[in-house]
């Protein structure tokens, strides 16, 4: 068998009152939540993040209730990636970034910035605005997943920028928004969006499969041939690869099913 990267898949946060119907058994302490969603998924995205900055003792409290080999990513928050001049955030992103995030400790994953869909292109700017970034904080090794949402950021110099800062392009299964499978940094991100009411997995169990194929193809080193990408003879490193799969949207009741079935798929 080749090597491969870890692959993990999870949802987005942890309290969502539907899941006390679909997901948490009856009676589960809202406070012991996260304990119980850790232990049935392998990586959950920290939404509460894009909406305020949390505390130290907070980020300790997740990373205590947590399994060893559990991971967060965090959302970067909107007053950062919400703005007309991104590489204007300078003390913001210090804030951020000094906010306690480094007590998660090797349970931090990638740090996700998500553009609004009005952000366009404009690669003085962007260039800037990750040259801010830092490769990690307090000895803290720290990875950037770049989420774009207009059609404009769909070229090679796009990519050729967030090559250089070694930042993930996160591939986002929506109708809606730009897909983009180009391989730009030593991860995968990928964000499965089309979950739907119907389906007690979210996922039908054929496209479920078919994840789990791309997720093994991406943690072996490969590219998915059946996934759109902007530059598609560009040569990529062959090395393993970690991999991050999120179930995050669409039928979001249905998200930690979708992910513990492609996790089973995975075994």
């Amino acid at each position: 068998m080749s090597k491969q990267g870890r692959i993990r898949a999870g949802i987005g946060g942890w309290s969502f009152e539907p899941w006390r119907e679909t997901f948490y058994p009856p009676d589960t302490p809202q406070a012991r939540e996260l304990e119980y969603a850790s232990r049935h998924v392998t990586s959950i995205e920290i939404n509460s993040t894009f909406y305020r900055l949390q505390k130290p003792a907070v980020y300790a409290k997740w990373r205590d209730a947590t399994p060893d080999d559990f991971i967060f990513s965090l959302k970067a928050p909107r007053y950062l990636v919400q703005r007309n001049e991104l590489a204007g955030m300078g003390s913001a992103l210090d804030r951020f970034i000094g906010s306690g995030i480094v007590e998660l400790g090797t349970k931090l994953g990638p740090i996700l910035w998500q553009f609004a869909p009005s952000q366009k292109f404009d690669a003085g700017d962007f260039g800037r605005f990750l040259d801010l970034l830092p490769d990690a904080v307090d000895r803290v090794s720290l990875r950037h997943a770049l989420e774009v949402r207009h059609k404009s950021f769909l070229c090679p110099e796009f990519l050729a920028l967030a090559r250089a800062h070694r930042a993930a392009v996160v591939f986002v299964d929506d109708a809606k928004y730009p897909r983009c499978a180009d391989i730009t940094g030593e991860f995968v991100y990928a964000r499965l969006r089309q979950c739907v009411a119907t389906e007690a997995t979210g996922y039908s169990k054929a496209a479920l499969r078919t994840w789990a194929q791309t997720a093994r193809t991406w943690a072996q080193g490969g590219l998915p041939a059946d996934l759109p990408r902007i530059e598609p003879d560009f040569p990529v490193a062959t090395n393993a690869r970690d991999v991050f799969l999120y179930f995050i949207n669409g039928a979001k009741e249905r998200a930690p099913a979708a992910a513990q079935a492609l996790i089973a798929e995975l075994v």
